[in-house]
């Protein structure tokens, strides 16, 4: 059954104006290979009206969090610790009922599959429709105009005629379009983007990227969006979170993570995209190794197993003693300021231009 505690970590700091404050947070999921230690320790805020871009290697523990924050976890093989407040409401301790009242409401997702995530056996405006019935009281014929509204709103032509076909029925960006119709139907405070724009061709990703921050606009809705693609990231999101291992290893503004990273997986991410107007000669500079099992994380520093910069830090701290994650503009690592800036001065910025 899910255990739910509250325990003194990791903290970030809370903004008077911060909409979703996550302290702390740890999931586990239990398995018969052991422990998953899938968030280990992560700390977030979100305000209103700004995006919180997350980006990491799969397996890292973006989509976790997020699905987390939204209750939809198994109780049976899943333990939960920290706090998840939505303007001071512990959803961690929430039970399931009022959760139900608040998904699809007040908090809303974009599934990263559209194909799977919608129901083949019922139509797009129904579906649209359903969570709006729910939440409002609406009629079906309240329900049905607002899923042409919606449908009208993403950009879907002829939504009239459109609202009664099945998913099969839409193209890869009219099911993303679709699902984000779905999600913002009841107006929601809090909306989680889950790699919407995964598997589409880079014109109706970038028509999905604009539409919501159209939405955003509209709607005043506070976004987290979940990507491992730096280049979405760069365009869509205020704030920046690295996530490794479970647990943030770098945070700030899109603008001060993107332009003078801090950590060495930041700068492994950085130097492994291909860059327009780069020499085609030049190589990729991949990340060594493999991501870390989350059964049995490296001690001290889980990134130190594959980070080329450990031999900088003097004694065994990388793999001995855990780096904290300060306060702000902050990265998880042992370098000094100074050696950070060097390495990133001398190394890394040439490999960027």
């Amino acid at each position: 059954m899910t255990t739910l505690t509250k325990t003194e970590g990791e903290k970030a700091p809370t903004g008077p104006d911060s909409f979703l404050s996550v302290r702390d947070l740890r999931v586990r999921f239990s398995t018969e290979d052991g422990i998953v230690k899938a968030v280990d320790g992560l700390s977030f805020d979100v305000e209103r009206g700004k995006t919180l871009g997350i980006v990491g290697e799969s397996g890292s523990g973006k989509s976790v969090t997020n699905l987390t924050v939204l209750g939809l976890h198994n109780p049976k093989t899943s333990t939960v610790e920290g706090e998840i407040l939505l303007e001071g409401q512990d959803l961690v301790t929430t039970p399931e009922k009022e959760m139900e009242k608040l998904r699809g409401n007040k908090v809303a997702m974009i599934f990263q599959d559209p194909l799977t995530a919608l129901s083949p056996y019922y139509t797009v405006g129904r579906q649209i429709a359903e969570p709006y019935m729910k939440h409002t009281g609406a009629s079906k014929k309240e329900a049905r105009d607002r899923a042409i509204e919606m449908l009208t709103k993403v950009g879907i032509p002829q939504p009239k005629t459109r609202v009664d076909d099945y998913p099969h029925q839409f193209s890869g960006g009219m099911r993303q379009r679709a699902m984000i119709a779905m999600a913002l139907v009841c107006d929601p405070d809090l909306l989680i983007a889950d790699e919407p724009t995964t598997a589409l061709d880079v014109t109706v990703q970038a028509q999905i990227l604009d539409l919501l921050k159209d939405l955003q606009q509209e709607f005043g809705s506070a976004i987290i969006f979940i990507t491992h693609d730096l280049g979405v990231i760069s365009d869509m999101a205020d704030d920046l979170l690295v996530m490794y291992s479970g647990r943030a290893v770098e945070r700030g503004s899109v603008r001060e993570v993107l332009r003078a990273p801090r950590h060495p997986y930041t700068w492994g991410l950085l130097s492994s995209m291909p860059r327009l107007g780069g020499s085609t000669s030049q190589p990729l500079m991949p990340i060594p190794g493999s991501p870390p099992s989350l059964l049995n994380p490296p001690s001290g520093c889980p990134f130190h197993p594959r980070c080329t910069f450990k031999d900088q830090v003097s004694g065994d701290r990388c793999s001995t003693e855990r780096p904290a994650l300060g306060e702000g503009r902050a990265s998880a690592c042992h370098l000094t300021a100074e050696q950070k800036q060097t390495i990133f001065i001398d190394t890394i910025q040439p490999r960027l231009r």
